[in-house]
């Protein structure tokens, strides 16, 4: 993975530390406008790796997916895919399905989770607060969330994965450190929670923005590298129906590539997936988009396409 990259000297949320706490960079490092297409992702629950320990791991865990799930779904660049209560939804789906429940036209029904082509995880490494400075991390239960002198830290490493295969595509640590001067405030575990008020303007809070901020700038342009993949729905006399649509930024005109997908290349030892027998069989034009899906029309010769057959914008 080689060397960790130097902190950024920007946030890309823009979140400079006030009179609580005094960030390590007050620059903001921003992402340029978007107008391409949205790829699909998942969040998957961070692990809490760090030497913090006591009744907030929990928190710290599901805290953290949150703040980035809803920052990648704020950043405007992605679709992001329910992980983190998939549990809930498929128990919903299999109380539909079990006939207890009234049928109707918007009832759950199993088969239907949106599959993401990437999937995000996330290692908190470090999580400390400014009153311990051995590590300990953020206090619990009359120990104070920050304290006058003190510097916070916190890091994670965030690696991008093929929902397909497993593979780790690329993995980098991002972090973020900020000085209290003068901040106390005492919070006990009842207390503790990343979205109130008091855990954003602590300087904790706020150290985790910048990390947060980060980890999408990062993961943004890492999956700009990678190409849109959709699929083919279904084709009807000279028209094709495509898996991508308004949601996704498709707009009519834009043109994509079909493979036609075939046999699954597997390690007879392992079991590994190595790859897709995968063969270019033309080029199609997006004619009409609707929320979901869109139409689209051959570009010179097109071969035999079938449901599950691949397109890619470049």
């Amino acid at each position: 993975m080689g060397k960790p990259d130097k902190p950024a000297e920007a946030s890309p949320g823009g979140q400079e530390a006030q009179s609580a706490a005094t960030s390590e960079s007050s620059a903001v490092k921003t992402l340029p406008p978007f107008n391409g297409l949205k790829k699909i992702v998942a969040v998957s629950r961070f692990e809490n790796k760090s030497s913090f320990a006591g009744g907030g791991q929990y928190q710290v865990g599901f805290g953290m997916t949150d703040q980035l799930t809803d920052a990648l779904i704020q950043s405007g660049r992605f679709i992001v895919v329910e992980r983190q209560t998939l549990t809930d939804v498929i128990a919903e789906q299999d109380l539909a399905r079990s006939g207890r429940v009234s049928k109707g036209k918007v009832s759950a029904r199993t088969g239907k989770i949106t599959s993401a082509q990437i999937l995000i995880k996330g290692t908190v490494t470090e999580f400390q607060d400014g009153s311990s400075g051995g590590g300990s991390g953020i206090g619990f239960a009359g120990i104070r969330l920050g304290a006058s002198g003190g510097e916070t830290h916190v890091a994670v490493i965030i690696r991008l994965i093929n929902s397909t295969t497993g593979e780790i595509l690329v993995s980098k640590r991002v972090e973020g450190k900020a000085k209290s001067s003068g901040y106390n405030v005492g919070l006990n575990v009842a207390g503790f929670s990343f979205g109130n008020d008091s855990f954003k303007k602590s300087p904790i809070g706020k150290t985790v923005q910048i990390v947060i901020d980060r980890a999408v700038y990062y993961i943004a342009k890492e999956l700009e590298k990678l190409p849109f993949e959709g699929r083919i729905i279904k084709a009807r006399g000279k028209s094709v129906f495509v898996s991508a649509g308004e949601r996704n930024g498709t707009k009519v005109g834009d043109e994509f590539i079909v493979f036609s997908k075939g046999e699954e290349f597997k390690d007879p030892a392992t079991g590994e997936i190595l790859g897709f027998d995968e063969e270019e069989i033309g080029r199609i034009k997006i004619t009409k988009v609707k929320a979901k899906y869109s139409m689209a029309k051959a570009v010179g010769k097109l071969g035999k396409v079938k449901p599950g057959d691949l397109i890619r914008n470049r």
